[in-house]
């Protein structure tokens, strides 16, 4: 029964761990405070998705040698102490920057995969679904702090910063506690984990196709989670709010609907469906946008789709290499979320120039369209004997 409690400790961990995912609702606070314009607020999200993938190909390694209990409560002692560093941001906003881009990407790093890793070592018949179960929290978390924020911002009148630190302090005691909880199964060793090397890995066709399709699906749902409340700018604040909780609650609902999918249906079929529904979902924003019944539907189903992006992914890895080696092969291809998270701010610089994020939408779904259809065959052929 300790599973439970594994699983349960794993949600709540990524509860906190995914409130970056909350960064639109303080977008506009930040811009009227500063004078920053769009592309500019957008700096401490892109680093964030720079630093978060980049500590975790080097951890995702270690996980089982360094033990999921330290990596957690190193993780969550770093995130936590991000969150509070970036409060200071009232004085200059370097340290937001600093604090939730940097620190709390490294935090992130070192504690994300400890849930996965371990859950799927758990669970070893139920890998696709578990690990949507264990990263549920990772979006669903964002939409109960982007309504806590939102209400300490429009019925206290704090500043983004107070809440920062408000949730700094909240993020490292319930991390590091969640965390405490965490181990392997009796009889596991980090040696059955197959020593393989980088340069082998990357070299591989999978790991290549499914790098590419993880990019350009990272690459959209970053590009409407960051800048989510501006794709509509005749919102209220209200509505704004309740449009990131929307994408937050179907991200968490996604990320188990397509890991239950993986667990029954070809990898390649729900690599494919997933970008070819953000790509339709990008295209149909041109007519649906600017209503507000259509902007919120649109939230809705953009969530839904981006969960499963990370989800569809491990659980392919998982596949592939052997759940013991999750760790350091998804750590690897998760670096996807690199190049990916530039997407959001070069979104946010041409929103500035045009007043409007059509042309950026347009765009990645022509790339969701071309991917989801060059990597068919070759793909096929690598995954068609591991497929479920």
């Amino acid at each position: 029964m300790y599973r439970y409690v594994i699983l349960l400790c794993a949600v709540a961990m990524q509860m906190c761990l995914g409130a970056t995912y909350s960064w639109s609702v303080y977008v506009s606070p930040i811009k009227q405070l500063t004078g920053l314009g769009q592309g500019a607020v957008q700096i401490p999200f892109t680093i964030f998705y720079f630093m978060f993938p980049a500590t975790m190909m080097i951890v995702g390694s270690y996980v089982h040698r360094l033990g999921v209990r330290k990596c957690a409560l190193l993780g969550g002692l770093v995130f936590g102490s991000g969150w509070i560093l970036a409060g200071l941001g009232r004085y200059h906003f370097i340290l937001t920057v600093l604090g939730i881009g940097l620190f709390a990407g490294i935090g992130v790093g070192f504690a994300y995969m400890v849930p996965i890793a371990t859950a799927i070592l758990w669970f070893p018949n139920q890998k696709g679904l578990v690990t949507g179960i264990a990263v549920a929290g990772f979006g669903g978390g964002a939409a109960l702090v982007s309504q806590v924020g939102g209400y300490l911002m429009e019925g206290l009148d704090f500043t983004p910063f107070e809440v920062f630190t408000h949730f700094g302090f909240g993020f490292l005691v319930t991390v590091c506690f969640a965390g405490l909880f965490m181990k392997t199964p009796k009889g596991f060793s980090a040696s059955r984990a197959t020593s393989l090397r980088l340069a082998d890995i990357v070299k591989h066709r999978t790991f290549l196709l499914l790098y590419l399709s993880m990019f350009t699906a990272l690459a959209a749902g970053f590009t409407v989670n960051a800048n989510l409340k501006e794709l509509n700018i005749n919102l209220t604040v209200e509505t704004g709010i309740l449009a990131v909780s929307l994408f937050a609650v179907a991200n968490a609902a996604g990320r188990i609907f397509w890991g239950l999918l993986c667990d029954n249906v070809k990898a390649l079929l729900v690599i494919r469906l997933n970008l070819i529904s953000q790509a339709l979902l990008f295209i149909g924003g041109y007519w649906i946008l600017n209503q507000i019944e259509g902007f919120l539907i649109y939230a809705f189903i953009a969530g839904f789709n981006y969960g499963g992006v990370l989800v569809i992914y491990a659980s392919t890895v998982a596949r592939k290499w052997g759940a013991e080696n999750v760790g350091q092969v998804y750590g690897w291809l998760f670096s996807a979320n690199i190049p990916a998270a530039v997407a959001p701010l070069i979104a946010g610089l041409a929103f500035d120039a045009t007043k409007s994020f059509m042309v950026s939408l347009l765009t990645i779904a022509g790339m969701l369209l071309m991917v989801a259809f060059f990597i068919g065959r070759p793909l096929e052929a690598e995954l068609g004997k591991i497929a479920n």
